[in-house]
């Protein structure tokens, strides 16, 4: 009886002792992470220490600086200001100099090919001559408003495409950050697998237990490995993603920086949300915009069909020509000019007519993404509203794996158990941790999401 005293007391000092190694390395895991004995090689700590900080806010910061839809829609918004430029020119003055020399015969007119009353007088003469439109119903006005309306369509164009690339760089962002973490748990499961198979061996070798328990150890560890090479090419393919969106053509080896504080809260109001949809979001605002140029392009189109007046102008000065015909050396002349439409193969009414159609397809484009964005915005909200649920449900599951896993280790050190019970619990909590990761990945998304649905922050 003393002797079973003695061999059951040997047997568990000789598991605390084995055990403590793995219970060092347990530290770390995300219901205790390790702090020492992380068996890494000196190149893959240094290939850690060299690579970059980069948070979401300055993956933004940079996305926005060198993202090629950015720079594209910036040059279409100075395209479209240099038109408002161009149509402006109408209201004003035309100007334009001359310079004429002509030999002939004097008196002589053309006879072949064409039809003229002009004279024909050697001379040589410079001058001005100048043109203004006067009034011409708002036409000119009208088609000067309508440019200008499209360019601040093209300006909610650029935000709504920055919206675009803001959102972009949160999908694959919290994505990458997701992978990371999950990297993370399968390189500390490797460490605490390893430190089980430690211990299994110390035990088999002092025919504490069986070759069974090593086998089953060998294999959880082998499965922690295949764990962390699926895992590294998830975070591999997530970096080359984020390199992509971030207009980046080559590769830079970062360590993304979790959000640093609490995260924002869920709003309580759907209705809420709705309105600052409706009231912020660019893409809107640029069919708004659009609507409202058509509708003055239309308007031009129907002063197309009335008369427009204008004044012209000429002054100059010949110093060589014929006395006949050029009895003074300077000259100059003023009129004004009535242009009316009288028949163009009823050209100017198509154009008004097809101009009223565009703007009642702006009108359906509009009511057609005000449709979509209200459906966007509460499949949003309710996904933010399920995901914050999951964060909770696998938070208190990882509690509750760490304890089982817990327990699992102390009935297994004290003979109470099989391996297979704590095979089952590692198990159970490397799925748990990897679980919560993907929940608070995908919730901080779905926050990100809302604040591109209604354009803006809350």
């Amino acid at each position: 009886m003393k002797l079973i005293s003695s061999f059951s007391l040997g047997f568990f000092l000789l598991s605390l002792c084995a055990a403590s190694q793995a219970q060092k390395a347990e530290k770390n895991l995300p219901y205790a992470m390790p702090t020492q004995q992380i068996k890494m090689t000196a190149s893959k700590l240094a290939t850690e220490q060299d690579r970059i900080p980069l948070s979401r806010q300055e993956a933004e910061q940079i996305a926005l600086k060198n993202n090629p839809g950015i720079h594209i829609r910036q040059l279409l918004a100075k395209m479209q200001h240099e038109r408002v430029r161009e149509r402006r020119a109408d209201i004003l003055p035309e100007l334009s100099g001359n310079m004429t020399g002509v030999e002939a015969m004097t008196g002589t007119r053309l006879s072949s090919g064409s039809l003229t009353a002009s004279t024909l007088a050697e001379h040589a003469g410079m001058g001005l001559q100048a043109s203004q439109r006067i009034y011409d119903f708002g036409r000119t006005q009208n088609l000067i408003a309508s440019e200008k309306l499209l360019e601040r369509s093209r300006d909610s164009d650029l935000e709504a495409t920055r919206q675009d690339i803001l959102l972009a760089v949160n999908q694959v962002f919290y994505a990458a950050l997701e992978a990371q973490a999950s990297v993370g748990v399968a390189r500390q499961t490797i460490l605490a697998r390893q430190a089980l198979v430690d211990q299994v061996k110390a035990l088999t070798a002092a025919k504490l237990r069986s070759e069974l328990d090593l086998s089953f150890a060998e294999v959880n560890l082998s499965q922690a490995q295949l764990l962390q090479l699926r895992m590294q090419n998830n975070f591999d393919a997530a970096m080359a993603s984020l390199d992509a969106v971030l207009g980046i053509d080559h590769h830079i080896r970062y360590s993304l920086q979790d959000d640093p504080g609490a995260d924002p809260i869920l709003p309580d109001s759907l209705d809420e949300l709705m309105k600052e949809a409706i009231a912020n979001r660019p893409d809107l605002q640029s069919l708004e915009w659009q609507r409202q140029s058509d509708l003055r392009a239309s308007k031009a189109a129907k002063e197309k069909l009335l008369p427009t007046i204008s004044a012209v102008g000429a002054v100059g000065y010949t110093p060589t020509g014929a006395s006949s015909y050029f009895a003074q050396d300077h000259y100059g002349a003023v009129g004004g000019n009535l242009s009316i439409p009288i028949f163009n193969g009823f050209r100017y009414s198509a154009e008004s007519s097809a101009a009223h159609m565009q703007v009642r397809v702006d009108d359906e484009r509009k009511r057609a993404k005000i449709e979509q964005i209200a459906r966007d915005v509460k499949e949003s909200w309710l996904s933010a509203r399920t995901d914050l649920e999951r964060v909770h449900v696998t938070q208190a599951m990882l509690t509750q794996t760490n304890t089982a896993l817990d327990l699992a280790k102390t009935r297994y050190n004290l003979g109470l158990s099989s391996i297979v019970e704590l095979s089952q619990a590692q198990l159970q909590q490397t799925e748990a941790a990897i679980g919560n990761a993907n929940a608070l990945s995908q919730y901080r998304l779905d926050l990100a999401t809302i604040r591109y649905q209604i354009g803006g922050a809350f």
